[in-house]
């Protein structure tokens, strides 16, 4: 990878956010942070890499920044308020970093503030933080590129338009607010979780997982979340095989990334040291048990049951009712799936259908099955479906 590509992997969420808090306005700071990129691209080769690239790239860009509002004489006044001290441009390679200020908080706050639809806090994560462009986060969404094109354009618009504050909100405010941005980005983790042969929305869930970590480094759902991503994505390797999903209890341990779980252990001691006992957290701590062998059910369950009464999920209740049905037993496991009120959800189907299987209920097991079929959407797990409605 050339410096300029690791500069652009390491730092594009930083310069970007340095230039939305310095212009406040999204379009120019990604279009000044683009041109910046494409200056280093021509000179650096040439001259060499500045000692301090991410400053390079901030002066560079800002300056391009007020070099175009003074063309345009829109923005006088903010031209007046921008325009830095008279610094030789050779001189910017040597700038501290302490000049421009990491500023990816206030940016995911702004990305993910109430007032944004879900999904346009997603494109915008992804687009501002992320680096990924519009193409790339259509393809990962499944959706047109024009329509993801939009979703960024109003969310862009709305900002601007409801005086969208560029900050940390205030105290009594984080909770709900950080709650929305560690959803956006386990929702960012799962679209790419869910597809195993793209993992690049995975490391992108990561990245800004560990940037959060960094930047709020006291708050334990975010080591939590953190914690919970790190230890799933460490099976990534043993979840498909043929093309088909691979079920945790048919996994082969040897092809779990070991050094992954150490680094989500470590990050949920982090948490639990910091007092954590939300959703995250107990989400983290039932992965951490479940890559360990044999695995103890009954402290799963128990667990589920916590997160369940955390959380007032079914989906929770449903995986609540596959650990007791290791603990217990399938029938116990059974009578709380059947109370389950998930009709329209695959996975209830394909839960009851194991169950039933296990207690030679076989032609329920096959209604079950050919249900769970009827619903789901992705290849890997239609065919695992396939493969036991066939061993019936």
């Amino acid at each position: 990878m050339t410096p300029l590509a690791e500069t652009f992997r390491d730092d594009w969420g930083r310069v970007l956010a340095a230039l939305i808090g310095l212009l406040g306005d999204f379009d120019l700071a990604e279009e000044a942070a683009q041109e910046a990129f494409a200056v280093a691209a021509e000179r650096w080769p040439r001259d060499g890499v500045p000692s301090n690239p991410r400053s390079w790239l901030v002066t560079t860009a800002r300056n391009r920044a007020i070099d175009r509002i003074r063309r345009e004489r829109t923005l006088a006044e903010k031209t007046r308020q921008l325009t830095p001290p008279a610094v030789a441009h050779d001189e910017t390679d040597e700038m501290d970093a302490t000049r421009f200020p990491d500023e990816r908080l206030e940016l995911i706050f702004t990305c993910c503030h109430p007032a944004l639809a879900t999904e346009a806090q997603v494109a915008l994560t992804l687009r501002t933080l992320g680096g990924l462009g519009t193409a790339e986060i259509a393809r990962a969404f499944l959706v047109p590129e024009p329509t993801m094109a939009q979703r960024l354009v109003r969310a862009k618009r709305k900002i601007k338009a409801a005086g969208i504050p560029f900050r940390v909100p205030a105290d009594h405010l984080l909770p709900d607010r950080l709650a929305a941005v560690l959803a956006v980005v386990y929702l960012i983790f799962n679209a790419g979780y869910s597809a195993p042969a793209d993992n690049e929305l995975t490391r992108e869930a990561l990245r800004l997982g560990r940037a959060l970590a960094e930047l709020m480094p006291d708050e334990p759902e975010i080591h939590g979340l953190l914690a919970l991503m790190l230890l799933h994505d460490a099976r990534r390797a043993a979840r498909v095989d043929g093309g088909a999903l691979v079920l945790l209890a048919d996994q082969d341990p040897s092809r779990w990334d070991r050094r992954q779980i150490a680094a989500g252990r470590a990050a949920l001691e982090r948490a639990l040291a910091l007092r954590g006992n939300g959703p995250y957290v107990v989400q983290a701590a039932i992965a951490s048990l479940h890559a360990e062998l044999p695995r103890d059910w009954p402290q799963i369950a128990a667990l589920y049951g916590e997160l369940a009464r955390l959380t007032g999920s079914p989906v929770v209740e449903l995986s609540r009712a596959v650990a007791v049905a290791e603990a217990d037993g399938p029938a116990a496991g059974l009578a709380i799936a059947e109370k389950v009120p998930l009709d329209g959800y695959h996975y209830l189907h394909a839960t009851r259908g194991e169950l039933l299987r296990r207690l030679d209920r076989v032609e329920q097991a096959r209604d079950a099955y050919r249900r769970a079929l009827e619903l789901v959407h992705d290849d890997a797990e239609r065919r695992l479906l396939e493969r036991r409605l066939a061993a019936l």
